[in-house]
């Protein structure tokens, strides 16, 4: 490879890897089809902790978590038990591996948790329309954001690529604006690539994420799908296809000479991460820590009801499970318009140890985790919001500012909560729900930057369930679900080009090895951070 010959990368941004293979073997995705065959491909896998905040960080930088110190945009304060949102790494220790300077004209375009980058020489353009972008707004040169959309549009979901699972109207509309972005942005990198013969040119589909998460459970197995009002179609195979050409314009707008690199630093399946983490854990541990309150999902009834079709969006619904509630607060939670609960709501008495409704959350009031968060100075241990695995901090002496836990106390207490974590069972089938309870730290003091707020991290496995058994707690659930696919650790690397030997299986890697074979294939030096080995 000593001559110099430009590498054109694309991403799927969380890509259903089983779903896409299949596809592909059915004919559904011609311009993917034609790419694999002409590829030597490569089996990735990411960490199973902190699976969906990291890895677009690792494939940025070509460092581990454990190097770079960014496990999540949320970061903890134990003074204040306060949770700040501080965005997408900052590269101030490591940069993004296509900072390459002089002598490597690159562009970017939308890549997810990247920011703009002063060592690239060329053109950059940040948060159009990726999931979860993480960082403000720009371009480099600056006019160039506003230039692309004055020709091209903005991403109509851009920040509001979500729906309501079972709202049939909301997921026809995302799937629509997807749509709609996925073809933009494929003419906008056609337009970029005709602009100029770069180096380097990266972009990711972040419409394939949104996609996995809101629209798995209308053409794909999960619990909610049989009760659901259903198009007769699979959204998810239209957005893929709708990928596929954008895919096949952007290759056609390619070099000729270039190595065209079809990637993704995660996969997606059927979600039983969401209710766990951002529920059922934060409920266990509060009611652990108040043996006698209820705090969500406590089901007065006794009886094991059928998956919850509520009548409201997620968050409202959620706070409606909300425990000792009267037969005329539980109507008013569960029928009126949101606006109108929540302000009866704030005139109501409630006990000082229950949790806070969604308001009084600010901007994380998505999370439940945050709904409790008042309380964390009286808990032995609390949750911590989480887009993924389960996340647990103790409160302990000496490090938070009203800790509870002395710290010589740290590894018992780590013991009795991994073993009432792990007891956890879903309620309908009786199977444990957590493959491991993991520690991050020897000691409870130990306090290397480097390592994550969480000193357990819980992670959990199928099956997808709402509503779940606690031995000490009793039941928590049933509860609405949130997002009907999720993240798995599966990605994967195909590269076509010239002296590539087609249907070839490169060896294994993980996402922080695609940056050095990215600079291996454009003939760059890799950084001696960077510690996996290139795959070609």
């Amino acid at each position: 490879m000593g001559v110099k010959r430009p590498v054109v990368a694309v991403g799927f941004d969380a890509a259903a890897i089983g779903l896409l293979e299949t596809w592909i073997e059915q004919g559904h995705l011609p311009a993917l089809a034609a790419l694999r065959a002409r590829s030597s491909c490569a089996h990735l896998r990411g960490g199973d902790a902190y699976r969906a905040e990291t890895p677009w960080t690792c494939f940025l930088t070509g460092c581990e978590p454990e190097q770079t110190g960014y496990w999540t945009m949320l970061r903890f304060s134990p003074r204040g038990y306060r949770v700040d949102d501080v965005g997408a790494y900052n590269f101030s220790e490591h940069a993004p591996f296509y900072a390459l300077g002089e002598g490597y004209r690159v562009a970017v375009f939308d890549v997810p948790q990247t920011r703009l980058s002063r060592g690239v020489d060329g053109i950059q353009v940040i948060s159009w329309g990726a999931h979860s972008p993480l960082a403000p707004r720009g371009s480099q040169p600056a006019e160039l954001l506003a230039e692309i959309e004055g020709a091209f549009g903005r991403h109509p979901a851009l920040l509001r690529d979500e729906a309501t699972l079972w709202r049939p109207r909301e997921c026809k509309r995302l799937e629509r604006w997807l749509g709609e972005g996925i073809e933009r942005r494929g003419k906008i990198c056609e337009h970029l690539l005709q602009r100029e013969r770069w180096d380097l040119f990266v972009t990711a589909f972040g419409e394939s994420h949104s996609a996995g998460h809101f629209l798995w459970h209308r053409s794909r197995d999960h619990p909610l799908a049989a009760r659901i009002e259903r198009d007769g179609g699979d959204p998810l195979l239209r957005t893929y296809q709708a990928i596929d050409r954008a895919i096949a314009g952007i290759y056609a707008a390619a070099p000729p000479d270039a190595y065209v690199v079809i990637f993704t630093t995660e996969g997606m399946e059927p979600n039983c991460m969401d209710l766990p983490s951002l529920v059922f854990l934060p409920e266990l541990l509060y009611r652990l820590s108040f043996p006698d309150g209820f705090g969500l999902g406590d089901d007065a009834t006794g009886k094991l009801a059928e998956p919850e079709i509520p009548a409201r969006s997620w968050v409202p619904s959620m706070w409606s499970t909300q425990a000792g509630s009267t037969p005329l607060r539980r109507f008013v939670r569960k029928k009126l318009p949101s606006v109108l609960s929540y302000r009866l709501d704030r005139f109501w008495h409630r006990p000082s140890t229950s949790p806070l409704p969604p308001y009084a959350a600010g901007k994380l009031s998505y999370q439940p985790a945050m709904w409790y968060r008042h309380l964390w100075p009286q808990m032995r241990a609390f949750a911590l919001p989480s887009f993924s695995e389960g996340y647990v901090r103790l409160n302990v002496k000496g490090r938070e500012a009203a800790g509870i836990v002395d710290a010589a106390d740290y590894d018992a207490v780590c013991g009795e909560l991994a073993a009432e974590i792990s007891g956890l069972t879903d309620a309908r089938s009786g199977e444990a729900i957590v493959r491991e309870v993991r520690r991050t730290r020897r000691t409870a003091l130990e306090d290397d930057p480097r390592l994550p707020d969480a000193d357990l991290v819980v992670r959990w496995m199928a099956p997808v369930t709402d509503t779940v058994d606690s031995r000490t707690c009793g039941r928590i659930g049933p509860l609405p679900y949130y997002r009907s696919g999720g993240h798995t650790e599966e990605a994967f690397m195909w590269v076509a080009g010239p002296g590539i030997e087609a249907g070839v299986q490169l060896p294994d890697g993980r996402p922080t090895s695609l940056a050095p074979t990215l600079l291996t294939l454009l003939g760059a030096p890799i950084p001696p951070q960077m510690r996996q080995p290139p795959l070609i």
